[in-house]
């Protein structure tokens, strides 16, 4: 249901993430006589705004890495070349016994007679059509702008209501003013903890993006200030988001220099970056009942990253981080909270 269901759901669970991270400056606003409407435009404007300088800013070093890709990809030909006339080895020699005994099946397999003077002809396709590739990346982008517009309306229409779904949950509590005061104290426990893990993530990100583009700055590598934002991104996604950007930091780095120790260096400094952020940084910035067990994120990553796919995996910690927090707070559902702390 809910991989069926995810066109709907995963808007709605970006909203309410981005709706938890710019409550404080609507709710500051409000405090100053600025009504709610006012102040959630103002805020998601401020957000359109901050991502639309962002990729203006960046589109030129964004191509410069594109451009990069041909060059690139003709030296790993040359070098595929190179090494393909070097005398046969045993992956060869197995890979020509799998294509004979393939063919040999098909044979088998192929009852159709052919008629005299007919030759039979096979149908090759390319091994990469570029049409199909840029359709499909243009559908995705044109689905993905769709998304993120529904996602500004939804983040919209939750800053103005405000707190108007916790008076109706208070309401529908309980006719007892204990268990309206319950209910009221576990929601802005739950509100508290999720607010708090969301802002250190947003600084940890930060952190890690900024020092990372420095340390490549240092290094000479070029686009530094893309890789940097990449490095940050990524640090959401926990074990598998720094692996993806060392790996391809590393490719690039060896194609820039071509020194196999310069590009180790390189890995081994963006690689510690976030695993010091992991050690250091988020314990300390983050409350000990905010904390999660490294196999229960683990295990929610696997779980979303096969629910929802590359949008589970950034959505993992912060929906697990969610779950913790409404069960530490429901005493039918403290053992799942245990289950997932520390």
């Amino acid at each position: 249901m809910m991989q069926l269901a995810q066109p709907v759901l995963i808007p709605i669970a970006v909203a309410v993430l981005i709706s938890y991270v710019l409550a404080p400056g609507v709710a500051s606003m409000e405090r100053r006589g600025i009504p709610r409407a006012v102040g959630s435009f103002v805020v998601i404007s401020l957000l359109c705004g901050a991502i639309g300088l962002g990729v203006y800013t960046l589109t030129d070093q964004a191509m410069a890495i594109v451009d990069t890709v041909p060059p690139a990809a003709r030296r790993l030909a040359e070098q595929m070349e190179s090494k393909g006339r070097r005398p046969e080895g045993a992956l060869e020699k197995v890979q020509e016994a799998a294509k004979e005994v393939e063919k040999a099946a098909e044979k088998a397999a192929d009852p159709r007679p052919v008629s005299p003077g007919v030759t039979r002809v096979q149908i090759v396709e390319p091994a990469f059509a570029a049409r199909d590739y840029l359709w499909a990346g243009g559908m995705g982008l044109l689905g993905l702008l769709g998304q993120f517009a529904i996602v500004l309306f939804l983040v919209f229409f939750l800053l103005v209501t405000g707190d108007l779904f916790k008076r109706k949950l208070v309401k529908i509590a309980g006719p007892t003013l204990t268990k309206k005061k319950v209910t009221v104290e576990i929601m802005d426990e739950i509100n508290k903890q999720i607010s708090s893990f969301l802002r250190v993530q947003v600084v940890t990100s930060a952190v890690v993006g900024a020092v990372t583009a420095a340390v490549l700055w240092w290094f000479g590598v070029q686009q530094y200030v893309v890789w940097g934002l990449l490095a940050g991104l990524f640090n959401s996604i926990p074990y598998i988001g720094p692996l993806i950007v060392t790996t391809a930091l590393g490719v690039v780095t060896f194609m820039q220099f071509g020194d196999a120790a310069k590009t180790a260096s390189v890995c081994a400094v963006t690689l510690g970056i976030t695993s010091l952020e992991g050690w250091i940084l988020t314990p300390m910035l983050m409350g000990r009942a905010s904390r999660m067990n490294p196999v229960a994120i683990f295990v929610g990553l696997l779980f979303w990253s096969w629910v929802w796919g590359l949008v589970g995996t950034i959505l993992a910690v912060p929906m697990l981080m969610m779950l913790k927090a409404i069960c530490d707070r429901v005493e039918d559902l403290q053992p799942i909270g245990e289950l997932l702390g520390e």
